[in-house]
């Protein structure tokens, strides 16, 4: 069977002008044009679609409805998700349902529309050139938004009186700016201005953007007042400019975002496939991961990374600065590394002033702060990485799947440390917040308690339960425990895996396999290489990585050959620190060596850890990849990007289509149970390689009662085998790609392994290690191969972005006496 002819289901939720219009009947015939079965509906979020057919008749379908929706529709949100099937015998149009309270109507921003961007280029128009033009199609949301109803007394607009021009076409219901709240022209509107590094105004209007492009050409940084907060842009053409920016933002190595003039440009530096040309296009208008073409731009500005991450001007002012700049420019976060976003003017002055030479801005105040959103393309399906502008917030339905409707509760989830979101539920929906960031400075902790009361006054919600990490030193933990209401601390994998299940519809049970950096445990030990069998009580952890210990804690994070260094003595014991031709190539010297040795034996500061993200980090150091991480993830990505494995067949890529045959994976012997040969063809596109290294499955604990608890497991993964192959096969000089492809191919057999001995059909692949690409689309691959049922992330970032929304769910099975449908 053809991968296009694949059984597969979508549901796609539109907003905008979508009702009304004939929008239903569209759907209803274009669906049976293409043989689809499924249904239509308006809801309270706005039209939604649920279909089933030949996967490549449902890829055909969202781009036809977007390409030829009716006349007077108008798509300000598209969002899709591809589900298992339901088996939907007919496409019908269903009655409309309310759906949500009206209080969850909090609208993201919207790309500039093609209408708009039409008038600020016209020199007839009264808006040429203006750079607030918008109408009801696009433009600010809920970055204006002070309160709901979403009027314009409750926007950051409100002291912006309409001229009478512009009061004609708010009050005309004919006209597309018809209560369109932003609404304004250069005569009433927000207006430009330039300043210097001081903060003393140079120019306004459209001489202060002049200004700008003016500074980039002469490789300046310029910090641009955007949608949801500053950027930090420089002339993505001049290595002298990248290189002093990197340096005044103090970020080193971590890849810098580039903002295109157009898809042509685009094309001339990256490969685009369809789908990611409709994500760059999208209203949503996201930064999208593409695979970079050699030598287009500075390799400074993702050092050592074939990916860019691309996009599009998403407001008129971004498109007026590319169209008179004429080439790309970075586009970073208006912050230093490890804070979080910029929003006011004042503020800029103050944390901007030693990075920016200049500072583009404007007096329409930015009373949300948004992020850029970050997608890639995972086995051809969206994978939000981050939710932000155009993306958040939004809501997610669990009723239907999850059986929770008796649950009369208000909950706030905190979410995590790092990469932090927090989630709210009422009445069947959880609302997830637009990414924070790292809870690690006093303002980014700021912005985390401005965010909680933002939001649960706009939803209108009064917690009753507040949920947060187990871990007990986390700021959002800390938060929780200051609230004078009922609290529930979550284990941080079981969240990851539960947000999975959420994004993909998936009730219990099921196997999730957890892999991160870090998680605290319930046995008080860092957690990260899990496999937890969810069911409708809770979970139990089925098994895990190895443990092996990490020299220095935290700091063996910073460095991988920490964690090298740990697994190797994990093996060896203290004959490690005499093996010179282990330790020279991780740069250990002597008196390093007498440290490190002591730290181990007494098993000071060097906890120990399952964690699959440090077992990345460990080889990567060994193949001499990254003894350093400069940046979060940094020797674990080199580690993918080692593979040479970067396109998938849902690109149409030509690419090998069968698996050679091979002896079924080693450690037989160690497992409990009739573990498959794996041996089957391939009908995808990965290379695969005849070569996998040994590991073995380890039982060590014969059955397990109801009453033991749940941080006691069956079976270890022993991944000693494995890196004595590694190790052999550096000394006779194997290619670093032959080995790192081996490496990723090993780990998704370890995951059929498991899911073979635990004996549940549905595996669920989350936290931070499965934003690998190679890792999953090997991982997805081999267990079809196997007769299992793969899930992965959609909507819902796999890191920590997504853990709230599993703090939720996990809250919400203590709460509902149900029986799971």
């Amino acid at each position: 069977m053809e991968t296009g002819d694949i059984t597969s289901r979508i549901r796609i939720t539109l907003r905008g002008k979508v009702q009304g219009v004939g929008f239903r009947p569209f759907i209803y015939n274009l669906a049976g044009d293409l043989n689809l079965t499924g249904w239509v509906a308006n809801t309270g979020q706005g039209v939604v679609i649920d279909a089933e057919g030949p996967l490549s008749n449902l890829d055909a379908f969202l781009y036809r409805i977007e390409e030829e929706k009716p006349p007077l529709a108008h798509i300000q949100g598209l969002e899709h998700t591809y589900l298992e099937p339901e088996g939907y015998e007919h496409f019908e149009i269903r009655e409309s349902s309310g759906g949500i309270a009206k209080s969850f109507w909090v609208l993201p921003d919207i790309a500039t529309c093609d209408d708009c961007l039409a008038e600020v280029f016209d020199p007839q128009n009264r808006r040429h050139r203006y750079p607030f033009t918008n109408c009801t199609r696009c433009g600010p949301r809920f970055s204006i938004m002070t309160a709901l109803p979403y009027d314009r007394p409750n926007t950051s607009m409100c002291g912006f009186e309409m001229c009478n021009a512009c009061l004609a076409e708010y009050e005309d219901p004919q006209n597309r700016r018809f209560h369109a709240q932003p609404n304004a022209c250069p005569r009433c509107g927000p207006k430009l201005s330039y300043l210097d590094a001081a903060g003393t105004e140079l120019a306004t209007g459209n001489e202060a953007l002049m200004l700008a492009v003016n500074s980039l050409r002469a490789g300046r940084i310029v910090a641009v007042k955007g949608l949801g907060g500053f950027h930090l842009m420089a002339d993505a053409t001049r290595k002298d400019a990248i290189d002093r920016l990197r340096q005044r933002k103090q970020r080193e190595e971590k890849p810098l975002a580039v903002l295109f003039p157009d898809m042509e440009s685009v094309l001339q530096a990256c490969e685009v496939s369809p789908m990611e040309r409709r994500a760059l296009m999208s209203p949503e208008a996201p930064i999208v991961l593409l695979h970079r073409k050699t030598s287009a731009l500075p390799e400074t500005i993702a050092p050592g990374n074939p990916y860019l991450g691309v996009l599009l001007p998403m407001t008129p002012l971004h498109h007026l600065m590319a169209r008179e700049f004429g080439r790309p420019v970075i586009a970073t976060s208006g912050n230093l590394s490890e804070e979080t976003l910029c929003t006011q003017n004042e503020e800029a002055w103050m944390r901007l002033g030693s990075m920016a030479d200049g500072f583009l801005a404007h007096d329409r105040d930015i009373v949300n702060h948004v992020d850029d959103s970050i997608v890639r393309l995972v086995l051809g399906r969206e994978m939000v990485l981050r939710r932000g502008r155009g993306f958040a917030p939004s809501t997610f339905p669990i009723t239907r799947h999850w059986g929770f409707g008796s649950v009369d509760l208000q909950v706030l989830a905190v979410g995590p440390h790092l990469k932090n979101t927090i989630a709210l539920y009422k009445d069947g929906e959880i609302a997830l917040s637009q990414h924070i960031g790292d809870l690690v400075s006093p303002h980014s902790v700021t912005t985390f308690e401005n965010t909680i009361s933002t939001l649960t006054r706009f939803y209108e919600i009064q917690p009753e339960l507040v949920v947060h990490d187990f871990h007990p030193d986390y700021a959002s933990t800390r938060y929780a425990e200051d609230q004078n209401l009922p609290r529930e601390a979550v284990q941080h994998h079981f969240a990851h895996v539960l947000a999975c299940m959420v994004d993909n519809e998936v009730p219990p049970p099921a196997l999730g396999v957890s892999w991160d950096g870090s998680g605290y445990g319930l046995d008080r030990t860092v957690w990260g290489g899990e496999f937890l069998l969810v069911t409708e009580k809770g979970f139990s952890r089925e098994g895990l990585f190895r443990p092996f210990m990490l020299p220095g804690g935290e700091q063996a994070v910073r460095e991988p050959r920490r964690a090298a260094l740990g697994l190797l003595y994990e093996m060896l014991g203290p004959e490690v620190f005499e093996r010179n031709d282990l330790m020279n190539p991780l740069r250990w010297n002597l008196p390093d060596r007498d440290v490190l040795s002591s730290i181990l034996k007494k098993g000071l500061n060097a906890p120990r850890t399952s964690s699959a993200g440090r077992l990345f980090d460990a080889v990567s150091a060994l193949l001499g990849l990254g003894l350093h991480n400069r940046y979060e993830g940094q020797a674990a990505m080199r580690l993918e990007f080692a593979t040479g494995i970067f396109l998938s067949p849902a690109e149409n890529q030509p690419v090998p289509a069968k698996r050679p045959g091979r002896e079924p994976w080693i450690g037989e012997e160690e497992i409990v149970g009739s573990p498959r040969n794996l041996a089957a063809p391939s009908a995808t596109g990965i290379p695969w390689s005849d070569e996998r290294y040994t590991f073995k499955i380890l039982e060590v604990d014969s059955g397990k009662s109801p009453a033991e608890t749940v941080h006691q497991y069956t079976y270890v993964v022993d991944w000693q085998p494995m890196i004595e192959e590694i190790l052999n096969d550096l000394v006779r000089e194997r290619a670093v790609s032959g080995i790192a492809a081996t490496f990723h191919h090993t780990l998704a057999d370890i995951v059929v392994g498991m899911a073979q001995l635990v004996g549940e059909p549905r595996v669920v692949l989350s936290g931070g290690c499965f934003q690998n690409r190679v890792l999953t689309e090997m991982t997805v691959i081999a267990l079809r191969e196997a007769g299992f049922q793969p899930f992965w992330h959609q909507r819902i970032p796999p890191n920590d972005g997504g853990v709230a929304v599993g703090q939720i769910l996990a809250a919400l099975q203590k709460e509902a006496p149900k029986t799971i449908v």
